[in-house]
């Protein structure tokens, strides 16, 4: 009976032993799609195809690692909310607008290209001119004598050779 339930207990194991083994190397063959994949984007980036290798590379160990996490779109947006509580108070609501993109919001730029850069336009009205006061009557222009005439030079007289 001991023997029994020893060589159940053997078969057991190593059925476990061969499901634990089949689903690490289906996480493996996963993990070498996902770095077929990049490897085939880093063909068509302008970016140094050397770099993007590397990179694909520390993605796939970081991931391996558990240390690979994405943040979610929210956390970005409440991440640059903060920086713009830091922004003066008069700046601090079109600060607010250019990150949540209300208002006339452009946003132009890559990452490649070296940062995203977002625009807010806001219209503000110029205050009304004052009015001019009225201009000064004219007054008569009195006559004007001619100057007197001017007299000629005298003509130079060249200086002697040494």
């Amino acid at each position: 009976m001991k023997t029994v339930i020893r060589s159940s207990l053997a078969i057991l194991l190593a059925a476990g032993g061969l499901i634990g083994a089949s689903s690490a190397m289906a996480q493996a063959a996963g993990s070498d799609a996902t770095l077929q994949r990049e490897r085939a984007v880093c063909d068509g980036v302008l970016q140094d195809r050397t770099a993007c290798l590397r990179e694909a590379g520390a993605a796939r160990y970081e991931a391996r690692r558990g240390g690979l996490t994405s943040a979610a779109p929210i956390n970005y947006e409440q991440n640059a909310l903060a920086r713009c509580s830091l922004q003066p108070p008069a700046d601090r609501a079109d600060c607010e607008a250019r990150v949540l993109g209300t208002g006339r919001t452009t946003m132009e730029g890559s990452v490649l290209g070296g940062g995203v850069i977002r625009e807010t336009v806001t219209p503000i009205v110029a205050p009304m001119p004052m009015t001019a006061p009225p201009p000064a009557p004219m007054t008569r222009p009195e006559p004007m004598t001619a100057p007197a005439p001017m007299t000629a030079p005298a003509p130079m007289t060249p200086l002697p050779l040494r």
